[in-house]
């Protein structure tokens, strides 16, 4: 079976009387009839923010503002129209709206809309992310869904236009240390501390990413206490690990984690080889240090 990556984003956005607005699959998209929170595919080279305020006021006719992150999850779907699994990474926001008249989805994936209420929605076919974020039992979709693998160009894994999702961390200990890795020679940014963490694999969730990504670069055991920020970087001149460039978008969470027991940072094999090595610094230690940009926005150095 194919294994695919896509990243998508959506917009929590709540009217009068705890309701949460919902748009409902056409009959034209592999799960009609099933209801989910607005938003949709994040285009290459498009922030997630945006990605999420044009898909609002195409399927909505509503100007949104992104007011929070929510949440990242990603699930596995598997489609027997060709016999694909595609591993979708769903970042959440909050919205607020800001303009537009409310209507449906003139034509594409969408045909209706409506408010719901949590116990108004267990009323209606859901999508398993929708439903976690109300608060619902999550339950397989309808039998027959989804029905087929959307239209359109499949990436080659051998492409030179690639989309990649990645979990990192903010990561201190009891002390207020901070955790970071200093990339290896031969890869962008060399020489240059990072933020702990890295792509996630298929199937992966993006926080189980990143402690995996954890104890490779560092050896150290952490706990995710909360999501941080979403940074996007596109690079339409990256040099790939074939040598030539590549056009590379990356999108990235940023969680904070803690590491209750913190010991000797260690680099494992596991790593792969991009991880030079790993440390421990002091708020005083960082502040001299030549960060990636990740790195200096999430310790707060950015612009200093």
């Amino acid at each position: 079976m194919e294994e695919r990556r896509r990243i998508g984003a959506y917009g929590v956005l709540r009217g009068s009387g705890g309701r949460v607005l919902l748009v409902r699959g056409s009959s034209g998209c592999p799960v009609p009839g099933v209801w989910q929170v607005p938003g949709g595919g994040v285009g290459h080279g498009e922030h997630p923010v945006a990605a999420v305020v044009r898909e609002f006021a195409e399927e909505t006719g509503l100007t949104v503002e992104v007011t929070g992150v929510r949440a990242a999850v990603a699930d596995v779907t598997t489609f027997r129209d060709p016999d694909v699994a595609v591993h979708t990474d769903r970042l959440v926001f909050d919205v607020e709206a800001r303009g537009g008249d409310l209507r449906p989805e003139p034509a594409g994936g969408t045909d209706a809309l409506d408010w719901f209420t949590p116990p108004e929605a267990a009323g209606v076919p859901l999508m398993p992310f929708t439903a976690e974020l109300l608060g619902l039992p999550v339950t397989p979709l309808p039998a027959g869904l989804p029905r087929a693998l959307p239209a359109g160009p499949a990436a080659a894994a051998t492409a030179d236009r690639r989309q990649r999702f990645a979990a990192y961390g903010l990561v201190t200990d009891p002390d207020d240390r901070v955790l970071l890795t200093r990339i290896a020679p031969g890869y962008p940014g060399a020489g240059k501390w990072h933020l702990p963490g890295g792509g996630t694999d298929h199937g992966e969730q993006p926080a189980a990413g990143l402690l995996r990504e954890l104890v490779e670069e560092s050896g150290q055991l952490g706990t995710v206490v909360g999501l941080l920020t979403v940074s996007n970087l596109h690079d339409p001149a990256a040099l790939g690990p074939e040598g030539r460039p590549m056009d590379w978008h990356t999108v990235r969470v940023v969680y904070r984690v803690l590491v209750p027991a913190p010991t000797e940072a260690v680099v494992t094999e596991l790593a792969g080889g991009s991880t030079a090595e790993a440390a421990w610094f002091t708020e005083a230690q960082v502040a001299g240090l030549q960060m990636t940009e990740v790195a200096a926005l999430a310790t707060g150095r950015a612009g200093r």
